[in-house]
């Protein structure tokens, strides 16, 4: 009230005339050519790690070149006409094609249908946290995200050659009902050593990472995860028989739908990692740890990727059934 207030004072009549949508941005030819040749700089240039345009990135250029405040619909509006999102295609898109068998949600013995503990007291019974484990590899090649460019013109991120240089991340999702959701992970570099393989190759390491989110949850762990030959070696099967806290699930053979590990790597691909340049192999490790760190301070990320794999934590606790007389 007080601007409108402020133009009748100045301009009479004509000051509280109508002066268009306040979300969209009118940019001449002219502004809107200098706009082209900033995008065409790249997203570097303007400050960000990666090769990728988006719209709020967009919409932060057209505020610094010419100081004009938009919404996120209003430059979409803006670019459809000249400029499209590319996509390309995935190689092998494992959520393609969804299982819809029965096993999907039938894990080893004994059977867990729609819950993360049998019959959705297990896991309370015991007061203990639900820990799911898988392991991915990153290399110097990213992976390719969606991006806005000139229409009729492939976006090309030029990177270095292929390169042996290698991380494995092997990572924990916690799950309790009442507690805040955690991730626990552990890089391993490959060096390209003799007979070394590109993975975690002793079961130690696993024992090591399990071990220590046992002492950062301070409860019994139930651990579900595949059935990687090192997860099944004699010593790893004594090590679990030797403590109670430790209860193990195997997977069904190929079910990254119900590990909830899956999404954690798909935020990783699809975020810090997508479309970026890495110089060299400690700017590789740089992202991934930060990206990482990003998910750790928001568990309700973490909660999503258990929610979409269709499970759910139960705090019910069994009861004792009398036996008729």
């Amino acid at each position: 009230m007080e601007r409108r207030r402020r133009r009748w004072h100045e301009a009479g009549e004509q000051g509280l005339a109508s002066r268009g949508s306040p979300g969209r941005p009118e940019l001449s030819d002219t502004q809107f050519a200098l706009l082209e040749q900033e995008l065409a700089k790249g997203p570097a240039v303007h400050g960000w790690a990666d090769q990728r345009w988006t719209l709020s990135r967009v919409q932060t250029v057209i505020g610094r070149r010419f100081h004009l405040t938009c919404s996120v619909a209003a430059v979409w509006r803006l670019l459809h006409p000249t400029v499209g999102p590319g996509r390309p295609p995935p190689d092998a898109p494992w959520n393609a094609t969804r299982r819809q068998s029965n096993c999907g949600r039938r894990w080893g013995c004994p059977r867990l249908r729609g819950s993360v503990a049998t019959g959705g007291n297990f896991a309370a019974a015991l007061d203990a946290w639900i820990v799911f484990e898988d392991e991915a590899g990153f290399s110097m090649t990213p992976p390719r995200a969606n991006t806005w460019g000139p229409r009729g013109q492939t976006p090309v991120v030029r990177v270095r050659g292929r390169s042996w240089r290698r991380w494995s991340i092997a990572a924990l999702c916690c799950y309790k009902s009442g507690k805040r959701s955690r991730l626990t992970y552990q890089p391993r570099p490959y060096r390209r050593r003799k007979n070394e393989r590109k993975s975690f190759d002793d079961w130690t390491d696993y024992r090591d990472l399990v071990r220590r989110a046992h002492l950062q949850l301070g409860g019994p762990v139930i651990l579900i995860w595949d059935s990687l030959n090192t997860h099944l070696t004699a010593g790893m099967r004594e090590h679990i028989a030797e403590h109670d806290w430790l209860t193990v699930f195997q997977l069904p053979p190929y079910a990254p739908d119900l590990n909830p590990v899956e999404g954690i790597w798909s935020l990783l691909r699809r975020g810090p990692l997508a479309n970026v340049a890495f110089a060299d192999n400690e700017h590789l490790v740089r992202t991934l740890r930060r990206g990482l760190r990003q998910i750790q301070y928001r568990p309700h990320l973490i909660n999503g990727c258990l929610t979409e794999t269709g499970l759910t934590t139960s705090n019910k606790h069994p009861t004792t059934r009398r036996k008729p007389q």
